[in-house]
């Protein structure tokens, strides 16, 4: 399991402390943030002064040339108080001429290679969302050794064939390669709708109701070899662990049971399109 610190990046220091707390009762010890995350790195660093050593901890930038990315990280180590950071990852690589920047020579891999050695980080990652960003990872392992890479994973979107062979494709690469499977959206609902008037603590509806929460997570966990990225919205961030906590013991749910819940709580993708993906 990974904490989605996007939860934190509207929150008081003290909502904040809650909810870290609540990480070291259930031993939870990788903390996901990035620069673009509001003022998450600012609640996780009074974190890091007392328990670094207790967390993996990673944080991702979004430029896509070499000095900007360094300028980056360099203050997101900052924000952070620490000399380092776990994993540095590329906040949403899809687009290809971004792609093309990142990898090109003084790009951003390069500047965050030359990190490494001068040991401000000790992986490198890239992470991305839509129905593109499997095949643009396979890409991206291709032209650099990634040591991670994080994507939506659930079962909605896995009904979609193309998608689903794509992540395929991947994941056996990662697995030849020991490249870490990072998965996020897994309690994703649908999109919200203008009608929607419940508070808004991500940008798509999650689902929130018990079981199907416990069939989401156990769904995503039952697939070997991959991490689960808890949501933005950190209401539900005790019972999803809580479900994580029990998902070895009590296995994967049958897709008639994901089927249901699809069918009960209207259950659709949040990307079905190219003009969808750049979320």
């Amino acid at each position: 399991m990974i904490f989605g610190a996007a939860a934190l990046g509207r929150m008081s220091q003290d909502r904040a402390d809650a909810v870290l707390d609540t990480l070291l009762e259930f031993g939870v010890n990788h903390i996901d943030t990035a620069a673009a995350y509001g003022d998450s790195e600012l609640r996780v660093a009074p974190w890091m002064t007392r328990h670094r050593d207790r967390f993996f901890l990673a944080t991702k930038t979004g430029d896509r040339t070499g000095p900007a990315a360094r300028a980056s990280l360099e203050g997101s180590l900052e924000r952070l108080g620490v000399d380092h950071v776990d994993l540095i990852q590329l906040h949403n690589l899809v687009e290809e001429d971004e792609w093309v920047t990142a990898h090109a020579k003084g790009g951003a891999v390069d500047a965050l290679v030359q990190a490494r050695e001068e040991g401000l980080v000790r992986f490198i990652g890239v992470t991305g969302h839509g129905l593109r960003i499997a095949g643009m990872h396979l890409r991206s392992l291709e032209r650099f050794d990634f040591d991670s890479v994080l994507l939506p994973y659930n079962f909605s979107l896995l009904q979609n064939d193309a998608y689903r062979d794509a992540i395929e494709r991947l994941l056996d690469v990662c697995l030849e390669r020991d490249v870490a499977v990072q998965t996020i959206k897994s309690l994703a609902r649908r999109r919200w709708s203008d009608d929607d008037t419940e508070p808004h603590f991500s940008w798509y509806a999650p689902i929130s109701d018990s079981q199907p929460l416990v069939r989401s997570v156990r769904w995503v966990l039952a697939r070997p070899g991959i991490f689960l990225n808890t949501s933005s919205d950190a209401r539900l961030l005790r019972a999803t662990l809580e479900a994580a906590s029990a998902a070895m013991s009590t296995g994967s749910p049958s897709d008639d049971e994901m089927r249901a819940d699809v069918d009960q709580l209207g259950i659709v993708p949040l990307f079905d399109g190219d003009t969808l993906e750049r979320i």
